[in-house]
């Protein structure tokens, strides 16, 4: 290598040269390694704004909520919209700079993987859970709101799974009604519970169960607890099902998964089955699970249903008692933001507003 005098460089500019080349070599590296460290995956999902959809309008092109052709129902106004959250899913990544933006947007959550789907969770684990939720959910929505509208809808305790090499293995079998044990009637899952532990372990219990329509008794010994001997334990699960006085159809299918649209399915049927137009021609949105005892239940995600409520125009949102704290720790998006406890809480809350918008209603705030 020469000069463009023809001499020789010397050392020292060689030197140097190298210098510089390896320097830009190695910024180049930090350059690079920098960029794969922005897009390696965190163990975090992001939870933002989902959709929000009418209960008392239509699901997929057809009419959300059906109720039996021989039941007078009334006419309704307003929206009552269950809102969503669209969550990572589980095979989704999120990167460190997704992570890092969402951090910086107050509509978007970040929160760690495992309290969202637990280790070794699958799609179709997620899926089923969700299903299984939504399932529950409506049940429970119908209760609730038949009750309200003064109907009576009986419980019965089901079992729902039997326990291997248990007390009650080759017996019992899931689905079967409970309708007495020790020859006293039961009426929900409780009392039944609180019927078996009247016994000691080693006792033989009678149970009054219908299994396909057809009723018998049967007789199991139950065994001790594995965590405490002296609890006696009849080795099953048990669930509840019901005897709806009204056919209600809630079309709302697997694409929507989860327990907090509960709260709005309820309000929709109540809506349509009393006279009165619940919300007054308002656009009504909320969220919370609900229990057939119209218990209104916190939900995860309350920010993030308020944004989307709040990108539809919504005029009043119902949030749940236990979620008040972290919905109020930002903007109501322009809404009014109501406390409820229970179905009743919302109903008259509902009711006062329809009649006077600025009607004092329990607050959030």
């Amino acid at each position: 290598m020469t000069d463009p005098d023809g001499s020789r460089p010397s050392s020292e500019a060689t030197r140097l040269s190298r210098r510089y080349v390896t320097l830009v070599a190695a910024s180049l590296s930090v350059i690079v390694l920098t960029c794969v460290a922005w897009m390696v995956p965190v163990p975090y999902v992001k939870m933002s704004p989902g959709p929000v959809f009418d209960t008392l309008g239509d699901f997929n092109g057809e009419q959300m909520l059906v109720i039996g052709s021989d039941v007078e129902t009334f006419p309704t106004s307003g929206t009552l919209d269950f809102t969503t959250v669209a969550v990572t899913s589980v095979s989704g990544e999120v990167s460190l700079v997704e992570a890092i933006r969402a951090y910086f947007d107050d509509d978007v959550a970040v929160v760690p993987r495992s309290l969202v789907y637990p280790e070794g969770f699958t799609a179709e684990q997620s899926q089923e859970q969700g299903a299984a939720q939504l399932t529950s959910s409506k049940d429970s929505s119908r209760v609730a709101a038949l009750r309200a509208a003064g109907y009576e809808v009986p419980e019965v305790p089901v079992i729902g799974t039997v326990v291997d090499d248990g007390a009650s293995e080759g017996i019992l079998e899931p689905s079967d009604e409970v309708l007495g044990v020790g020859g006293v009637p039961v009426d929900s899952p409780d009392e039944v519970v609180a019927a078996v532990a009247r016994t000691s372990p080693g006792d033989t219990i009678s149970l009054r169960i219908r299994r396909e329509g057809v009723e018998s008794d049967v007789q199991i010994v139950t065994q001790p607890d594995a965590e405490d001997p002296d609890l006696p334990r009849i080795g099953v699960t048990l669930g509840s099902a019901f005897e709806f006085p009204v056919d209600i159809v809630n079309q709302v299918g697997d694409s929507i998964g989860g327990p907090s649209a509960g709260t709005m399915f309820a309000l929709a049927i109540y809506d349509m089955l009393t006279p009165g137009e619940l919300t007054g021609g308002a656009r009504v949105a909320g969220t919370g699970e609900i229990t057939p005892d119209g218990e209104v239940r916190p939900i995860g995600g309350i920010r993030q249903k308020m944004a989307g409520a709040g990108a539809d125009d919504v005029d009043v949102f119902l949030v749940p008692d236990a979620n008040c704290d972290e919905a109020d720790r930002g903007t109501d998006y322009g809404m009014t933001l109501v406390r409820v406890t229970t179905l009743d809480d919302a109903i008259e809350s509902l009711e006062a507003l329809a009649e006077d918008p600025d009607a004092e209603v329990p607050s959030c705030s």
